[in-house]
């Protein structure tokens, strides 16, 4: 229904909604990043990765819930992903040897050349692994906000009296339901960023000369 909602720009209100997000995605993300032919041919995998970041987030946002992606496991499963295509992405396009060698830039002096290919080497590692540590301390850090606010009348209950921890319960919901309204759009804001950067790394693997 989504497909026909993009093609046809046929459907009911949520197929069109989603249909937004789809032709959002892929002319704004993917393909100004990895191409026209690149983009299309891995717009799924990336569609895939924003609403699967998407709706984990928001489930985490229900009461008795889980936020899966506050884990280092499951951030780190997403990043490995991007990791995968960038390097088989990047030698299925470029050539598993032009690959390798189009991590050091043209024109670099012969004697630097081993250790800018150690630091590029690298760099692939590095990336994934700074999507990991966003995406879990961005959600994780939501949550700890959110407890912290909650704690306070437990806090001013237990060190002063009962009716201190009433008084400022309705100030302390207050500022939880404020925060869960900005952890909703920082759900929705992590998919985004990860989604992004994604492509941006897969993209200059899969072509380093732009």
């Amino acid at each position: 229904p989504v497909r026909s909602a993009v093609v046809n720009n046929s459907g009911g209100r949520i197929t069109k909604i989603f249909a937004g997000w789809v032709t959002w995605l892929r002319d704004e993300v993917v393909v100004p990043n990895l191409g026209e032919k690149d983009g299309r041919r891995l717009l799924p995998m990336f569609l895939s990765l924003f609403f699967f970041i998407t709706f984990i987030n928001l489930l985490g946002m229900i009461p008795g819930g889980l936020t899966a992606t506050a884990s280092v496991y499951t951030a780190a499963g997403l990043s490995t992903i991007t990791l995968i295509l960038m390097v088989v992405g990047g030698m299925f396009v470029q050539g598993p040897i032009k690959f390798w060698l189009s991590l050091v830039p043209s024109g670099v002096p012969l004697a630097l050349v081993p250790m800018l290919f150690v630091l590029e080497v690298l760099g692939l590692i590095i990336k994934p692994f700074a999507l990991t540590m966003r995406l879990m301390a961005n959600m994780t850090g939501g949550h700890l906000v959110l407890l912290s606010f909650l704690g306070l009348m437990f806090f001013f209950g237990q060190h002063n009296s009962a009716t201190v921890g009433f008084a400022v319960s309705p100030l302390v919901v207050g500022m939880s339901v404020f925060m869960m309204i900005i952890e909703g759009f920082v759900a929705l804001l992590q998919a985004y960023v990860f989604t992004l950067l994604s492509a941006i790394f897969v993209g200059m693997c899969l072509h380093p000369d732009h």
